[in-house]
Order: structure tokens, then C-alpha cells, then sequence
């Protein structure tokens, strides 16, 4: 019977650093107070997926470096309904085609829009899609602003280098 003791003490002495750890049962504990639960570890191999946001991003993310197609981030009517709606540049109403871009550099696009019998309009803005903002608009961007504070490849795009 000596070799059943120690069994039986490892068997108790187990049992009981299980349930310590356990805690109060839930309708002996105080109201209010935070109760620690346990934490687990998961070992992938795979990526974590992105967490949902609560605030989703208001601007998508160019590259400064150069400039690529906006993809509908702005659209170019966004860029035309701002242009509109913030300068006497185009008609109020009519057609007015995009005929370049917009093109994206970090924050930044370069838009070219033609309205009939006008000439051919050039066009920077700044921000996200929906709260675009005109940096200058015209035959020639290359302004002082632009040059100074625009991304690389949107000076590359608006040939200001």
C-alpha cells in the first residue's frame, strides 16, 4: 500500500491547484468587479486576417514615389461634380469628358477633363474621394504649391520635373 499513497496524494494535490485556479462560481462574485479569464495562444502558420474597423479609411493608400490609376478612388465625376461645385471652370451642366485620369500619387490626383468647344482642363486635387480638395486647375499645375508639396509621381504625371 505505500506505492498507492503517493498516487493518491499527486491525484489530490493536482486536483486541488486545478480548482484554485477556477475561481468563485459566478453567483458568489461581487457585482462590478472584473474577473480575469483565460488567455489562449493560437499558432498559425498562415497570416492574421485584418480586423474589421469600427471607422473604415476614408482615403485609399498611393505610393508618393509614383502614380498609378486611381480605380474609382476618386471617380473622374468626383473630380468634375468638385470642380463644379467649387470653380466657375465648367458648365454647370453638360457633358464633360475625363480624358486622363485620375491618376494617384499619395493623396494627391491629376485629372485632364474636356468640355465641348473648351479647352482641355488640368487638373490637381488632394484627399479622399469624398471630400476632395483643388489644388489648381488649368492649362499649366506646375505652381509653386504643386511644386513644393506634391508627392514625386504626381509631379511626374503633371510633367512639372
Amino acid at each position: 500500500m505505500p506505492r498507492i499513497r503517493p498516487l493518491v496524494l499527486a491525484t489530490a494535490a493536482a486536483a486541488v491547484l486545478l480548482a484554485a485556479g477556477c475561481g468563485k462560481p459566478p453567483d458568489l462574485r461581487e457585482q462590478g468587479v472584473p474577473v480575469p479569464s483565460p488567455s489562449v495562444v493560437v499558432e498559425t502558420t498562415r497570416p492574421p486576417l485584418p480586423q474589421a474597423s469600427a471607422t473604415p479609411s476614408t482615403a485609399p493608400t498611393f505610393s508618393e514615389s509614383y502614380y498609378v490609376a486611381c480605380l474609382g478612388n476618386p471617380s473622374g465625376d468626383q473630380v468634375v461634380a468638385t470642380l463644379r461645385a467649387k470653380t466657375r471652370l465648367l458648365p454647370k451642366t453638360g457633358t464633360v469628358a475625363v480624358t486622363t485620369g485620375p491618376l494617384c500619387s499619395g493623396a494627391w490626383q491629376y485629372t485632364i477633363v474636356q468640355a465641348p468647344g473648351k479647352d482641355a482642363l488640368v487638373v490637381v486635387t488632394k484627399g479622399a474621394p469624398a471630400a476632395l480638395q483643388i489644388v489648381t486647375a488649368g492649362s499649366d499645375v506646375c505652381t509653386i504649391t504643386v511644386r513644393t508639396q506634391a508627392p514625386a509621381g504626381l509631379l511626374a504625371a503633371a510633367r512639372c520635373s
